[in-house]
């Protein structure tokens, strides 16, 4: 009956989201982990859940058994197809309360909101510097990556005499 009335009487103390069922929630706490003992052998990325995993599996097949109706455009995974049909209806039923934007998708809402509060969840360990989104944060990190490997050869350039300053 939970299902049907929407009511979400499990939260994560961590996060705030809320679940119908006790179980959704304990496998839900696995996210904020970094336990990720279930790995493709295929492309070597981890996840927290067996079933993760085997639904990630179809990934690599070239099997595409869901279809869109209106374009043809298939996919390996149903849930793909589901959020690609979207683009053909142009709904936008998730709309923010405070300024009245329209979004296709909850996950683009909730990014959104940031925009409000200025929030910035996503900080760099290295130098400190905050993001609100995360595949801008994602991407920052590469920096990192890029600099200290640019200055690891520099140093092999010059036999580790000559220290290169980091930008």
């Amino acid at each position: 009956m939970l299902t049907h009335t929407k009511e979400k009487p499990y939260t994560c103390e961590m996060c705030g989201k809320g679940f119908t069922w006790d179980y959704n929630l304990r496998t839900h706490l696995l996210t904020h982990t970094n336990v990720k003992s279930h790995i493709c052998e295929e492309c070597g990325k981890k996840f927290h859940l067996k079933s993760t995993l085997k639904r990630h599996l179809v990934t690599h097949t070239k099997v595409k058994a869901h279809t869109c109706e209106v374009c043809g455009k298939a996919f390996s995974l149903k849930g793909g197809l589901t959020l690609h049909l979207v683009t053909h209806t142009k709904e936008k039923s998730h709309v923010c309360e405070l300024c009245g934007k329209r979004f296709s998708w909850k996950s683009n809402l909730k990014q959104h909101l940031l925009t409000h509060t200025n929030e910035k969840p996503h900080v760099c360990e290295v130098c400190g510097k905050a993001f609100g989104r995360k595949n801008n944060f994602k991407k920052h990190l590469l920096i990192h990556t890029k600099e200290s490997s640019r200055i690891f050869q520099t140093k092999t350039a010059h036999s580790f005499k000559e220290e290169t300053p980091c930008l």
